[in-house]
């Protein structure tokens, strides 16, 4: 047979030839190296017999991303191998490979419980696994061999899975075998692939354990996951761990009431509660996202919280997104609390009559939101039920469009410059298999955005099917700190909700036009954006934005009135200030500041008093030098009046 090379280079290999053979062929090094193979875009086992004719690549730990998925997969398979010979009686599940990782869901014995305290012990034998070299062997056995042996082991819950894969089955197609994977004792149901054996497996953690119910069902057991991760050198994995600790470090549930920002009580889960600083963070952002909007031809709107479902029918909400609405009823009425803005202002706009003269029309509106996230998804800030976007709608003409999109996006790079945010990713996700509209629509919308982001010259990737039920969309991510990628803004194109909502204005031949209608939110919601914001910073928030911009510290009691002095001049001027007239240190009263990340210091003792000035500190920096606290205040002013630092 002969296959092709990636180069273009053709091989001849013998009939039934497989990727190990194909590997070997080119070289020892390519078949030491050799994971696994590209067939068609798929990644398969290494030792599956290649095709008369087709394009075939090996994959070796270059490829990263598929040689990593690869590793995480068998590392699964190991810590089910370790745990089954340690917590004899366990029952498994599945253990998939996962961005950064794996798991593994294990319903344990009655009576046995697995905490990280046991990682030490099943690392290790899962090294003996990985040292043993055991080859990953796949088996194609009929659905009756699978169900008995599975039956024979008591493990059910693969019993389950393989009845419900010849149940779902396409009847055209029914499944009559399954495939196993065996490494060492260990058999295991998987489609694969696998690398050749456990000793490719260079560098692992587990990391944490969880628990996970059943298929995700609130209704059926809950299991032990356990979690961890591989990587192709333990360099790499070292890298990853001390990352995960700088996370950790950073992490926003901690750092937000160490702040004082925010807290969260189990009597309104996936709602938080913004303490007096925290709410000055959250305003300082709706008053920038309210000032860049107002700019560019924004007007601000209030819409109901509450809506008959009728508004929720003709949206396709009732039915594409009921499950995620809190709903109940007044007076025989059925109601949903608004899970988004975009109905409410079809309806607004609908409420009233439009020229072309007078489009766009730009709402916008910091509206609270309401969303039924399962218990088990909820992630301090970065998931809630309760929330506010800087969400905004636009009716434009079809002429209109893609300006009115480039105009989005030339906001959202000028929002995320204003925070320190350049490292932006742009990406167009275009329609699902559950969509409304039909596909002349869905030409049209696509092609409007694909034509908003060359006039801009943004290069982007496509992500197909992600679009929204009602349109496709451009997604914005950016990077933080710790090299985390953060999905934040969206401009998505939607010539549904018009003509659901029979939106329509006067054109210049004075008959009725369907306007287009454009959803914009750029920082997504406050919420999750300040979580964000606090973890890429570590807390320490620009100046602009700080809750507290200075703290005013008198060296002792009879400099407490000096500092009342110069506190009432900073807040005059506009500056956030605080004077911190405690029986301490002023040492201790520096520490306190500094931990709790106020951008300033401002000493006050007797060289300060006689001389009219202020000794200043800078956050993590140290002694600035003596000023006045006019000057200090004009400058801070400035800083946020510009949003400069």
């Amino acid at each position: 047979m002969r296959v092709t090379l990636p180069d273009g280079t053709p091989l001849d290999l013998d009939d039934g030839a497989s990727g190990a053979d194909a590997a070997a062929a080119i070289g020892p090094g390519l078949a030491r190296a050799a994971l696994a193979i590209r067939d068609d875009g798929a990644v398969r086992d290494l030792s599956a017999p290649l095709r008369d004719g087709q394009e075939l690549a090996i994959i070796t730990q270059r490829d990263t991303e598929e040689a990593l998925e690869l590793i995480r997969h068998d590392t699964a398979h190991v810590l089910a191998t370790a745990a089954l010979e340690l917590f004899p009686g366990v029952r498994i599940t599945i253990g998939p490979p996962i961005d950064n990782g794996f798991y593994y869901d294990f319903a344990f014995p009655e009576g046995v419980t697995v905490t990280d305290a046991d990682f030490e012990r099943i690392e290790a034998r899962m090294r003996e696994h990985v040292r043993a070299d055991e080859p990953f062997v796949r088996q194609e056995v009929s659905v009756e061999e699978a169900l008995e042996r599975f039956r024979t082991e008591g493990q059910d819950f693969k019993v389950e899975l393989i009845e419900d894969l010849v149940r779902d089955a396409d009847p055209a197609h029914p499944v009559t075998t399954v495939s196993l994977y065996t490494n060492g004792p260990f058999t295991d149901l998987c489609r694969g692939p696998h690398a050749p054996s456990t000793k490719r497996i260079r560098a692992f953690r587990l990391q944490s354990v969880a628990g996970a119910y059943w298929r995700g069902d609130a209704r059926r057991e809950m299991l032990t996951r356990i979690y961890g991760t591989a990587f192709l050198s333990k360099e790499a994995l070292d890298e990853h761990l001390e990352r995960l600790e700088q996370a950790r470090a950073r992490d926003h549930r901690r750092l937000g009431p160490q702040l004082g920002l925010f807290t969260f009580s189990d009597l309104a889960p996936g709602a938080a509660f913004w303490l007096p600083h925290g709410t000055r963070v959250f305003n300082g952002l709706v008053q920038l996202s309210r000032e860049m909007g107002e700019e560019r031809g924004y007007s601000e709107v209030k819409t109901p919280q509450l809506y008959d479902a009728e508004l929720w029918r003709t949206s396709g909400h009732w039915d594409k997104y009921q499950e995620h609405m809190f709903l109940t009823d007044s007076e025989d009425r059925p109601m949903g609390l608004k899970p988004m803005n975009c109905p409410g202002h079809a309806h607004l706009f609908g409420s009233q009559r439009w020229s072309y003269r007078d489009l766009p029309v730009r709402y916008s509106e910091p509206g609270l939101l309401h969303r039924d996230e399962p218990s088990g998804t909820l992630h301090g800030l970065l998931r809630v039920r309760h929330f506010a976007q800087d969400d905004a709608h636009v009716f434009c003409t079809e002429e209109q469009v893609q300006a009115e999109v480039a105009a989005c996006l030339e906001l959202a790079f000028a929002t995320y410059a204003v925070l320190g945010l350049h490292d932006v990713e742009v990406e167009l996700s275009t329609r699902p298999d559950e969509r409304i509209g039909d596909d002349a629509m869905w030409d049209r919308a696509e092609s409007a955005l694909e034509h908003a982001l060359e006039g801009r010259g943004l290069s982007h990737r496509v992500n197909p099917g992600d679009g929204a039920f009602y349109g496709p969309k451009i997604d914005l991510h950016v990077t933080d700190s710790l090299g985390r990628s953060w999905q934040l803004g969206t401009v998505q194109l939607d010539y549904s909700m018009p003509e659901r909502f029979e939106l329509t204005y006067t054109g210049a031949d004075n008959a009725e036009h369907r306007p287009v209608m454009i959803h914009r939110a750029l920082m997504g919601s406050y919420e999750r954006f300040i979580g964000i914001l606090v973890e890429d910073t570590a807390g320490e928030l620009p100046v602009w934005l700080a809750p507290v911009q200075a703290a005013v510290l008198p060296i002792s009691d009879r400099h407490a009135e000096g500092a009342r002095g110069v506190l009432t001049r900073l807040r005059a001027a506009g500056v956030r200030a605080e004077a911190d007239e405690r029986t301490e240190s002023v040492g201790r009263k520096i520490r306190d500041a500094e931990l709790r990340k106020v951008p300033y210091m401002l000493v006050l003792g007797d060289r300060e008093a006689q001389e009219g000035t202020v000794s200043v500190r800078r956050h993590g920096e140290g002694d600035t030098g003596s000023e006045t606290a006019e000057a200090f205040a004009a400058r801070i002013a400035q800083v946020t009046r510009e949003r400069s630092a």
